[in-house]
């Protein structure tokens, strides 16, 4: 597999929220921070979003925002409109004037992510994605937002499931997004993949981890010297070549646990560890426990929380 489906197969994304948003008029309004993905996709009118330290962004019909970690944030008709805070909900939200048709629609959410590698993976990716419509029209991106906003004006048999499916696609796109600046980007893997020199080296780490990689090997595989490609790999990354490879290896390892379907050897081999007792040491030097004592946490974890199917609500109106 790729990197960015790696990625994807560990976070296991899933729209968990989908609702409609509609406001009319002049208003603001401020949510916090909360632990999971969110996206907006502008289905008519225009808004404004602001971050903290960062100057407001504006959203246009056919615009897609996608916040891998969702920061707090203001969102407004215009600057200068008196902000209320309110509250992260499923349900569909009306701002501004109660009264009168829209001139603001959009779909707003957020995706469930398999929480056991969400720090690691998500710290590998932007802080945010916008996708303009002016830059997606012409694209396959553009047409996904253009069959969702049909999909959301219909009242088809079976509406909900395209939807999410629709909003799921959405997301892989926005992550795989050409025309993102390398430059722009924080240190992460989609950063990383926009380096033809680092995407070779990438590619050839995740098609076998099994490997045990040195710099020396990896910077051949980049066409440079070990110097200048631990450099260039540290500043695109955020972490040394052997350090990344190491990370990636666990996240695999806590994948495999949390499924519960290989036995430790298994794991091990598959991951690059001679034995099982290899892997069980480096495991518990990482992560401050046992592999069986980790997988056993995260089944009782995962018994105590609501499923994906009761959380999920989706909808256009």
């Amino acid at each position: 597999m790729d990197p960015l489906s790696d990625i994807i197969a560990l976070l296991r994304p899933t729209a968990a929220v989908s609702k409609p948003i509609t406001a009319r008029g002049e208003w603001c309004v401020r949510y916090r921070a909360y632990d999971a993905p969110g996206f907006t996709i502008v289905l008519a009118g225009e808004c404004w979003v602001e971050f903290a330290d960062s100057e407001p962004l504006r959203l246009s019909a056919g615009d897609f925002l996608l916040l891998p970690t969702t920061p707090a944030f203001a969102l407004f008709s215009r600057a200068g409109v008196p902000c209320i805070s309110v509250e992260p909900s499923n349900a569909a939200v009306r701002h501004g004037e109660a009264e009168g048709d829209p001139d603001f629609v959009a779909l707003g959410g957020s995706f469930s992510i398999e929480q056991v590698n969400a720090p690691l993976l998500l710290s590998l990716l932007p802080g945010f994605i916008h996708i303009s419509a002016s830059e997606g029209r012409s694209t396959r991106f553009g047409r996904i937002i253009a069959l969702l906003a049909e999909e959301c004006a219909s009242d088809f048999p079976g509406r909900e499931a395209i939807l999410q499916r629709l909003i799921e696609t959405l997301l892989i796109e926005a992550l795989r997004w050409r025309s993102i600046e390398r430059d722009e980007m924080s240190a992460g893997l989609l950063r990383a993949l926009r380096d033809p020199a680092l995407a070779r080296v990438l590619r050839a780490m995740h098609a076998d981890v099994r490997t045990s990689w040195t710099v020396a090997e990896l910077a051949k595989i980049a066409g440079m010297s070990r110097s200048s490609f631990a450099a260039r790999f540290a500043e695109a990354l955020g972490c040394g070549a052997i350090e990344y490879l190491s990370r990636w290896r666990m996240a695999f390892a806590k994948d495999a646990l949390i499924r519960g379907a290989k036995s430790l050897d298994r794991i091990a081999d598959e991951i690059g560890y001679e034995s099982a007792s290899a892997f069980s040491t480096a495991f518990r030097k990482r992560l401050g426990m046992a592999p069986g004592r980790f997988a056993r946490s995260k089944v009782k974890e995962d018994a105590t929380q609501p499923g994906v199917e009761q959380q999920r609500t989706s909808g256009c109106r």
